[in-house]
């Protein structure tokens, strides 16, 4: 045997495969800074070196803000149907069926009720993942559902909002939920029931246009991306730059957009105390 046949690779040997093993170690957007994944999750997935608030999906909002075993979907069956047969790069139907595989749900909204520190209330949550978090049809349906229930059961309303914003794929039908939910939430207030708005990154087109900034109190989460038309876009038709922090949940704040930024470790308790000042019996 000479040495040629020592170091050389048997072409028809099997090679190893590589495990797809969890990443364990979490990258902060903001700070670069590398954290255990246990580390981050311990913390509500908000970086403990400078705070930034990583995206988080549903599940991990119903974790964070309902009591252990109370919260029930509702709704979950209707599913976005495609009356324009839209096509841009890949058909609509096909953009439904790879975010339901994403996902693991029919729509960009779960709703349901649940209780906070033992108060009972309706919770709408946008999960940004689902073709962005856009708003739709079957959203627009969910959120009045939401309502109606609020009514029927005298509870108060939470909506978690991360969109990009109106479903271009349904075009006027994704528009109408704009003045859909508007006019729900009109109803909600004759019945002097607190909708509590809860803003998170990003917040942006048609869904910061109509139910989103419509809260009694409107909440956002620290650094949360909010507005309508994006920063580029603003740019290039007013011919300017804009102000540092322009649309964030901070500057927001300073110009009285919003009543609160408030820290995702402390949102439970800031919902349910504001339900309890809020709620009329």
């Amino acid at each position: 045997m000479n040495l040629l046949s020592i170091f050389s690779r048997n072409k028809n040997q099997k090679q190893p495969v590589k495990s797809e093993a969890p990443a364990h170690w979490v990258k902060c957007k903001s700070c670069q800074s590398l954290m255990y994944y246990k580390e981050v999750e311990n913390q509500k997935h908000v970086c403990p070196k400078c705070g930034y608030h990583i995206r988080i999906g549903v599940k991990e909002r119903i974790e964070l803000l309902a009591d252990e075993g109370t919260f029930v979907e509702y709704d979950d069956n209707l599913k976005p149907v495609d009356p324009l047969e839209f096509v841009d790069k890949i058909s609509y139907k096909q953009r439904l069926e790879d975010a339901a595989k994403k996902t693991g749900k029919n729509s960009s909204v779960v709703s349901g009720e649940c209780e906070m520190n033992g108060v009972a209330a309706q919770l709408v949550i946008f999960d940004f993942a689902f073709m962005g978090g856009s708003l739709g049809s079957v959203e627009g349906e969910k959120i009045v559902r939401a309502v109606n229930r609020a009514i029927e059961k005298r509870h108060g309303l939470i909506i978690l909002s991360a969109s990009g914003g109106a479903r271009m794929q349904e075009s006027t039908f994704s528009l109408l939920q704009m003045s859909k939910t508007s006019a729900a939430l009109a109803k909600l207030a004759n019945h002097n029931l607190p909708y509590i708005s809860v803003l998170t990154d990003p917040t942006m087109g048609g869904v910061s246009a109509s139910f989103a900034t419509l809260g009694d109190i409107i909440i956002a989460e620290p650094g949360a991306l909010i507005g309508f038309a994006g920063q580029r876009v603003i740019e290039q038709t007013i011919g300017s730059a804009l102000p540092d922090g322009f649309q964030r949940a901070e500057f927001l704040l300073e110009k009285g957009s919003i009543d609160m930024v408030v820290n995702r470790n402390n949102l439970k308790q800031t919902l349910s105390d504001l339900l309890t000042l809020l709620k009329v019996a």
